[in-house]
């Protein structure tokens, strides 16, 4: 189990990762790579949706790893 939530973590940072770099090319450019590339479809929201949920999950995994691994 723990080398399956270590995958669905790495996926979910790549995710962020890539929402990251979109919401920096927005901030700098103006500029929408997603959009760019699905024209604001469903796909588009999806995508977007796909990298909040990723979102969620990297702050939940890693919430419960920092809680399970305290030292006192």
């Amino acid at each position: 189990m723990n080398k399956f939530l270590n995958i669905v973590q790495g996926i979910c940072y790549i995710l962020i990762i890539i929402g990251a770099l979109n919401w920096g090319l927005v901030g700098i450019f103006n500029f929408n790579l997603v959009e760019y590339f699905f024209n604001e479809s469903v796909i588009a929201r999806t995508l977007y949706i796909i990298i909040g949920v990723a979102a969620i999950i990297s702050i939940i995994l890693t919430a419960k790893y920092t809680i399970d691994n305290r030292e006192y």
